[in-house]
């Protein structure tokens, strides 16, 4: 690995690139919340049942990122992901041609392992060539590609489907992975040492205190700001709205965080981590407080506003947090956070799922506003002490 002294600024190209292969993960990653009802009809099983696809996609793209951490290890970041990307654009078309619920379980359960590779080689990529002290940056740039392609999937598959076919909203995302795989040959690979031991990575890795207790805040804050996340065009369609409408609505959460992604950028020198991750985790408190009083439009769209602001502040700081803790095993932390993350976001998931399906919303965000008080502050005092600690 290289020093951080030896290391310079991503090239704006080479971050683009990134930004565009992140915008299409999360795209695909969130595409199916809004058409989960359209699918559900069309293919004439309950919405529950079509929400398991969704939660073994979020289970796959989590269990994957270890593998695909070992291989970059060894093959190489751009090379992993280029791979991952191909095998994707398989996935997705077979996604595209499913003949039923139990094959578009699997199909949608192979695509999410294969994106797994996407967000955390760009995040990887970026803690390979930038110096920390300057990291958050880019990778907040990041983290608004991919708001913006959950933002975009909620407007433009909902439309899709409604207008045209389910299926040609999955096959999109499919062919664009195709293109980003062959256009990817064009990026400079980081230069890898000799690999650690897999089990000397993940050991690196579990031994330290700090990581584990990031890898542990991020598993309940993928519960607790992602579970409910995939049911809010749900929610909305239940008090009548269409599925054009309640995407568009929803969409408010990938705006969100665009907006306040500017502004975390622009307070990463001036406010402390402890204080931003405080900031973000107030706003999701307050999220679900509006959403637990209300299930109207008018509360889930604020609570909606609200979410994004408490991802931007909260999670990118967790995240430039886990690309530091364990810089020797950086592949291996960072794709164990990713796992984690979204090991969370598949049990919220399958947890609400039924909730959802017989009109239990307050329940669900009840139970996530339960959660995220206690979540909110240990990461905040967690933060805190690690500062100080001088890590």
């Amino acid at each position: 690995m290289s020093s951080d002294a030896s290391r310079t600024t991503v090239s704006a190209g080479s971050l683009r690139l990134l930004q565009l292969t992140t915008f299409t993960s999360q795209f695909d990653r969130l595409m199916i919340a809004p058409m989960l009802v359209v699918i559900a009809t069309q293919l004439g099983r309950p919405v529950e049942e079509v929400s398991h696809a969704a939660a073994v996609y979020f289970l796959c793209y989590g269990i994957a990122q270890v593998g695909w951490a070992v291989l970059s290890d060894r093959l190489g970041r751009v090379r992993t992901m280029r791979l991952a990307l191909l095998l994707a654009m398989a996935g997705g078309l077979g996604s595209a041609v499913v003949p039923g619920i139990g094959w578009l379980v699997a199909a949608r359960g192979f695509t999410g392992g294969c994106f797994a590779a996407a967000v955390p080689g760009a995040l990887v990529y970026v803690g390979d060539t930038v110096p920390v002290r300057v990291r958050q940056a880019p990778l907040t740039d990041l983290m608004t590609s991919s708001a913006t392609g959950m933002a975009a999937a909620t407007v433009t598959a909902g439309a899709i489907a409604e207008f045209s076919s389910w299926r040609v909203a999955f096959a999109l995302t499919a062919l664009i992975a195709g293109a980003l795989s062959f256009f990817m040959r064009s990026l400079a690979e980081p230069p890898l040492g000799t690999p650690p031991p897999v089990w000397s990575s993940i050991r690196g890795v579990l031994t330290s205190g700090p990581v584990l207790l990031v890898l542990v805040l991020v598993l309940v804050e993928g519960l607790v700001l992602l579970g409910p996340l995939t049911f809010l065009p749900v929610v909305l369609q239940a008090s009548g709205l269409s599925v054009t409408v309640s995407g568009l609505l929803t969409a408010a959460y990938g705006a969100s965080v665009v907006v306040f992604a500017r502004v975390v950028k622009a307070r990463t020198r001036t406010m402390a981590p402890w204080l931003l991750i405080l900031v973000g985790g107030g706003m999701a408190v307050l999220a679900y407080v509006v959403m637990v009083i209300s299930h109207g439009a008018v509360a889930v769209v604020a609570g909606t506003v609200l979410l994004g602001g408490g991802w931007a502040f909260m999670h990118s700081t967790l995240q430039t947090w886990a690309t530091d803790m364990a810089p020797g095993y950086r592949a291996m932390a960072v794709s164990l956070f990713a796992t984690m993350l979204f090991t969370g976001s598949a049990i919220g998931t399958a947890v609400f799922g039924p909730m959802v399906g017989t009109g239990g919303f307050t329940a669900m965000f009840g139970i996530t506003l339960a959660i995220s008080v206690p979540l909110v502050t240990v990461a905040t005092l967690g933060r805190h002490r690690y500062a100080t600690k001088g890590a």
